[in-house]
Formats: C-alpha cells, structure tokens, sequence
C-alpha cells in the first residue's frame, strides 16, 4: 500500500519520530513545520522559525526525541521538546564553517551527530556540558563539498558521499564520548579506528557522489554517483560491484537489509536493488498504470492536441506518484521508509 500526504508546494528534506506519528518537514524555505495525525488528516503543530534560510537536513532522533536540523545559513540546531510549555527549543551547535551545512544525520546511540558541508570539512558534533552547548570536531580530508554523511552501526565510522569524487569511509571516534576496543569489517584498518579523523578507506566514481548509506550489519556500504551508477562495497572482502544504469542520476540511498537496497532521484520513483549472487537492478516500487491505460491516455492527448490545435487542458501528469525529482528519503517502520520531493509530495512506500 502507498499513502500519499501533500503538504507543501516543495520540500527540501523530512523526518519522522519514534512512532511515525508525527513528521517534521521544510517546505523549501528557512521554515521547519511539524504535524501530527489527526484521524486521517495532518494537523500543524508547530513551525520553527530559528534558522534564516533554506534547512537542508533534518533527523529525528528516536531514542530522546531529540530533532536536528542543518541549513545553509551555516548553523545547525539541536531542538528538545518543552512538554510543559509545549514548544521546541533549539540549541545552537557550534560549527565554525565559512560555507553551508548540506546534511546532518544522528550516530546510532545519539550522544554525537555527523554534519556534511560545503566548507570540505565534515563536523562530528557532541555535548560540553561544562559549558551547556554542543561543539564541533572538523574532519578535513575532502576537496570538495559532502553531499551526504551516514553513521556505521558501530557509532564510530563515518561514510561521506562528496562532489570530489569519492566515497570515504573515515574514523571519527572522539574522546570523552567513545569507549576503546571498537571493531570494524576485516578490509579496513583496526589499528586506525581510534585516530580521529583517519580515512579508512577511499572509493573512486566517476561524478560526484550523491549519497551513501552502510547496510544493518555495517559489513557493506553502497554509494550513487551522478553518473547513475550504483556501487556496493562489501567491507570484509573489499570487492566493489558497480552497475552503470540507463535511467536517470540518483540522489538519495537506503540499505534496510543485508541484500536490499532502494534508491531514489531524477526518476521521480523509488528503485529496489537486491543481491542474489550479485547486485541487480530489480524493479521500481511505483505501480503504475497498465500499458493499455498508458497508451489510451497518449492517445487521447495527440487527439486533443491534433482536434484543438492546443495543450490546454491535456493532462501531462507522470505516472509515477512522485511529480517531480525525489529530494529525501527516510526510514520508518521495518519494511517501509517514506520520500518527498519537489512537488510537496511525501509519500509512504513499502518493499
């Protein structure tokens, strides 16, 4: 089953809470609103006005209902909900860029959370309690923008999607908040796991790197390039499968299980890939209609156009449910994950 929920004319990024009874979204602008259900309606709950342009990532953090958001008036916020008041506070995050923020995700147990920029630096964020705030360590080992940052489950590794090039696989264990002995896949170098800031290990693509995403176990991580091409790194082994595929750049990638991943972008649909003795290409999770409706529209449209001698009133709508590009995607329950998109359009899908 698909839902489809409109909420806005665009949106830049969501997210949702532990229960996926309320979502956070941006509707393309410095703005951050936050519904929750209403019977079969969403009621605005909340609109969070502390940033001065456009969010660019949100994550909601489901163990202390904790929300993020990065924007690319270089801030990022860490906003903690006042029951009592019933209002969210934010908490600025000290940066220090001279660029934007372009993505922020929350490491697996929430004590720290990774910001992706267009400074070439990465900032693991963490809290000073001394002082009340939350400060920033930069990795600075790209050329270029970070696209997209993604957590290992060991709460220690970070992979980073970049405009340089090159997925990266980089350590960024930080002192006072990890502990020692931590053990990473077999390809990549134990002894380094501790040095902050490390780059473990450094994967070519022939374009930018949109996105990346390690799969439950973190023994594999799978990155899209804006040459649609899609590649999974198995991390015990250090072999890499890269399919280069004939339909449009991905943007976004999620890696639910061992042998799925699904991908979204400049299609307007989600893909499903899985791996049965090697990655494929599956099929799309939009059904859409079949081709004899398809060519009965098409053929109706060149009628009017041809009768009329106009495109007033032809209906020119994809057949996807998606209407436009697919900005965001997000994990919800097992077995689901939402996207939204510059239509306004969030939508729940099911693999």
């Amino acid at each position: 089953m698909t839902d489809i929920y409109r909420f806005a004319e665009t949106i830049s990024c969501h997210a949702w809470n532990a229960d996926n009874s309320k979502v956070a979204i941006c509707p393309n602008d410095h703005t951050i609103q936050i519904y929750s259900k209403d019977g079969n309606d969403w009621k605005l709950e909340h609109t969070l006005e502390e940033h001065t342009q456009i969010v660019t990532g949100l994550d909601w953090g489901k163990k202390q209902n904790r929300l993020l958001s990065c924007s690319q008036d270089r801030n990022a916020y860490v906003w903690t909900y006042d029951q009592k008041n019933n209002e969210w506070k934010p908490t600025l995050v000290i940066l220090r860029l001279n660029r934007c923020a372009t993505n922020v995700e929350w490491s697996p147990q929430e004590d720290k959370f990774a910001v992706g920029t267009g400074a070439k630096v990465v900032s693991i964020c963490y809290f000073e309690e001394s002082n009340d705030w939350w400060v920033s360590k930069h990795i600075k080992k790209h050329k270029s923008t970070v696209l997209s940052v993604k957590w290992h489950p060991n709460n220690v590794l970070v992979a980073t999607a970049s405009s340089d090039y090159k997925c990266r696989v980089i350590s960024a264990w930080t002192k006072g908040v990890d502990k020692k002995g931590v053990t990473a896949p077999a390809s990549l170098p134990g002894g380094e796991l501790e040095k902050f800031g490390t780059i473990l290990a450094e994967y070519q693509c022939n374009s930018w790197v949109k996105d990346c995403a390690f799969s439950p176990s973190g023994n594999s991580l799978v990155f899209v390039g804006q040459d649609s091409s899609f590649s999974v790194v198995d991390l015990n082994s250090g072999n890499i499968s890269t399919l280069k595929l004939d339909c449009l750049p991905f943007s976004r990638c999620l890696f639910p299980a061992e042998n799925k991943v699904v991908t979204v972008g400049y299609d307007c649909e989600p893909y499903l890939f899985t791996n049965n003795n090697g990655w494929k290409k599956d099929k799309s999770l939009d059904v859409k209609q079949t081709n004899t409706q398809k060519k009965g529209n098409i053929a109706s449209m060149w009628k009017t156009m041809d009768t009329k001698g106009t495109n007033e009133n032809v209906d020119t709508s994809l057949q996807t449910k998606h209407q436009n590009t697919i900005t965001w995607m997000y994990p919800t329950k097992a077995g689901s994950f939402t996207t939204s998109g510059l239509d306004g359009n969030v939508v729940w899908w099911t693999y």
